[in-house]
């Protein structure tokens, strides 16, 4: 299921920067949630395995099945929505998974997701928007009156939000350090701002929803974009500071004024 994937020298700089214990891996088929079975291939690969669980009464009672099984008590790694590029502290050392989904794609820009891939696990942060969040999923379910789904892809990029504030001047340090991956972290981002300034415009006419709407915003934080309302509040050392206690007031004063 995983084999160990070979880094060029730039690459190799930023995980011992980082994370200088992590393994890269390629998985041999796609995944959103690798199942229990699967997940505990990687036991050939590392020293121990320690799974991920989360209180019940964190989750609300509508929350989608796939959530409800990652904050269970079998071994899963990733949920949907984590991109083609997945990382786990559920392991010793930590492991970042690179997906089959990649192919095709520019390698300048898969060694980027890499690279933020391992900066993300050095910053020793919760394991995806559960931990994040915490306790505090069932307010911020409580402030987005829009479903549970919606409530799970706003979590989501809020999250990524939050992480983004932590690493875009790693990235950005990059232009001069390791210019292939400053450029690719700066060609990605160019290709996002036309439909990021578009965004009030689109939202305006019904043409994106809310929810999709701060996943594109929240997901531009880490290029250092300048966001429209109501995101510009995201964009702030206070988010960093105060994390999902912050993400929720945000939440609850958004759809206050909707």
């Amino acid at each position: 299921m995983f084999q160990v994937r070979d880094l060029p020298d730039d690459l190799d700089a930023v995980r011992d920067a980082h994370a200088p214990a992590a393994i890269v891996v390629d998985a041999a088929s796609d995944f959103k949630t690798v199942p229990s079975a699967q997940a505990e291939d990687l036991g050939l690969i590392v020293d121990a395995l320690d799974p991920y669980t989360a209180p019940a009464e964190w989750l609300p009672e509508d929350v989608p099945t796939v959530l409800r099984r990652y904050a269970g008590s079998d071994f899963t790694i990733g949920l949907p929505g984590d991109g083609s590029v997945a990382w786990t502290h559920q392991t010793d050392p930590p492991v970042v998974i690179v997906k089959p989904r990649v192919q095709g794609s520019p390698e300048d820009f898969i060694d980027f997701l890499i690279a933020e891939a391992l900066v993300e696990v050095g910053l020793d942060a919760p394991e995806g928007f559960l931990g994040f969040f915490g306790e505090e999923y069932r307010a911020l379910d409580d402030a987005v009156d829009l479903g549970p789904n919606s409530t799970y892809q706003i979590a989501a990029a809020l999250y990524d939000g939050w992480l983004g504030l932590q690493t875009r001047d790693v990235f950005a340090e990059w232009l001069d350090v390791h210019p292939r991956l400053g450029e690719a972290w700066q060609d990605a981002g160019e290709r996002i701002e036309g439909r990021l300034s578009g965004l009030p415009s689109a939202m305006a006419h019904g043409d994106t929803d809310f929810a999709d709407a701060t996943e594109l915003a929240c997901s531009s934080i880490k290029h250092a974009l300048e966001l429209p309302a109501p995101y510009t509040a995201l964009d702030t050392d206070v988010y960093r500071d105060r994390g999902a206690e912050y993400a929720v007031a945000w939440a609850e004063k958004t759809f206050e004024q909707r």
